[in-house]
């Protein structure tokens, strides 16, 4: 069943009052929405008692629950001890995702650094295959983990890569977030056929099961001449990509995603939108 859901806690959230997270799902099923990002962006530090309580809330109004990986991830860094780091920090974010009865792990793989552009997706793939083994060792591999792709260029995550990463192990499925493929190509994604080209890849090089099950990422993001900038909402006319190339593009291939808006504080509001516009079409 395809869900709609935001990334973390909008501005009218905060507006109206509200600081803790326990909220949030009342908040979300109000809205008529179905799911939420919780993102531990800078860090895994929500204690076990809180993580609990966070479960308790999500479950009783029936709003499934993902999670971010911090943003200091990158398995492309030459340095094994910030490699060890980047394990621990996928790691820590399952054992909690499993306290708060979360189904999917999301996380930036790489950055390309000064490495040349095939050396760093390829040590990408090896330490994928060794986190892929520290899943299995501690019984994290119920969970989906989702690499993301990446709206700058000097960042690994193109469609291609992320498709390939989720090659290496079962539980791997992709993120995919339009708002960076369309900085990454420049306002590449102009069309219906454009978003279905993009799937069309992940299906060829990932398989279908991979593709009906990922994780999305939407928003409307400004990019420059070397991609991604910052995100924006869906009031802005001036930077894709368009939600309904979107949303006809997974009604094209026939596929109900987990699909989350991170749109620039109307994150929820948005999110409302792709679902009306995917059961009024």
């Amino acid at each position: 069943m395809i869900k709609f859901g935001p990334s973390g806690n909008s501005e009218a959230f905060h507006n109206a009052g509200h600081t803790d997270s326990l909220l949030s799902p009342v908040w979300v099923k109000n809205l008529g929405l179905d799911c939420f990002e919780y993102s531990f962006g800078r860090g895994v530090n929500l204690s076990t008692k809180k993580g609990e309580e966070i479960c308790k809330a999500f479950s009783d109004n029936d709003i499934e629950i993902s999670v971010h990986a911090p943003y200091f991830i990158n398995f492309a860094t030459p340095e094994e001890e910030k490699a060890e780091n980047s394990y621990n920090y996928v790691l820590q974010s399952c054992k909690m995702a499993k306290i708060m009865g979360a189904k999917r792990v999301v996380f930036h793989p790489a950055s390309q650094g000064k490495l040349d552009r095939n050396e760093a997706v390829n040590l990408t793939k090896l330490r994928l295959s060794i986190l892929a083994d520290k899943i299995y060792e501690n019984g994290y591999d119920d969970l989906l983990i989702c690499p993301e792709t990446m709206g700058k260029f000097a960042q690994i995550g193109t469609t291609k890569e992320i498709s390939e990463f989720c090659k290496i192990a079962p539980f791997y499925y992709p993120c995919i977030d339009f708002g960076h493929i369309n900085s990454r190509t420049l306002g590449g994604l102009k069309s219906t056929e454009d978003f279905v080209n993009e799937l069309n890849e992940i299906e060829s090089v990932a398989g279908r099961e991979k593709l009906e099950k990922m994780h999305v990422h939407f928003s409307k993001i400004m990019y420059s001449q070397k991609g991604e900038v910052k995100h924006l909402t869906f009031l802005d006319n001036e930077y894709g990509p368009n939600p309904e190339h979107f949303i006809n593009a997974i009604k094209v291939k026939e596929i109900e995603p987990y699909v989350i808006s991170e749109s620039a504080g109307t994150q929820d509001i948005d999110a409302l939108t792709l679902k009306n516009l995917y059961f009024n079409k």
